[in-house]
C-alpha cells in the first residue's frame, strides 16, 4: 500500500468514527484549507484552481446552512453569517480578490475557534488536526 493510500484510508477511519461536533470542526478545517489554497492561487494567478477553491468553500458553507437547526434562534444568526460569507466569496470569486478572501478565512478561523471552544467546554475531544 503507497503512503497516498494508507492516508486515504486512515482520513475515511477518521471520518467514518468521527463524531458531529468533530465532523463540524473537520468542515471548519476543510473551508479554511481550501480558503488559504484559494488565496495563493489568487497571487499567482492559477484563475481556475482559484475558482475551484473557491466553490469548495461555498459547498462547505451551504451544508452548514443546510445544517442548521432552526428551533434555536442563534441558528438565524449562523444563516445570516453564512449568507453574507457566501455572498463575499461570489464576490472573490468573480474578481479573484484576494484582500475578500482574507476577510472570509478570518471569519472562518473564528468560527472554527469558537466551535473549538464550545467542544472544549461540552467534553468533546477535538481531534480534527488544527491549521
Amino acid at each position: 500500500m503507497t503512503n497516498n493510500n494508507r492516508y486515504a484510508a486512515y482520513e475515511k477511519s477518521r471520518i467514518m468514527t468521527a463524531s458531529p461536533a468533530e465532523l463540524t470542526l473537520m468542515l471548519y478545517e476543510g473551508a479554511i484549507k481550501f480558503c488559504n489554497i484559494a488565496i495563493v492561487a489568487v497571487e499567482k494567478n492559477e484563475i481556475e484552481k482559484a475558482h475551484h477553491n473557491i466553490i469548495k468553500v461555498e459547498d462547505i458553507i451551504t451544508e452548514f446552512q443546510a445544517t442548521l437547526n432552526h428551533k434555536y434562534p442563534v441558528a438565524k444568526e449562523f444563516d445570516n453569517v453564512y449568507t453574507y460569507l457566501q455572498q463575499r466569496l461570489t464576490e472573490a470569486n468573480i474578481k479573484k480578490d484576494k484582500s475578500i478572501l482574507e476577510e472570509v478565512l478570518v471569519h472562518l478561523r473564528t468560527m472554527r475557534d469558537t466551535w473549538k471552544e464550545v467542544m472544549r467546554k461540552a467534553g468533546s475531544n477535538p481531534k480534527a488536526h488544527i491549521s
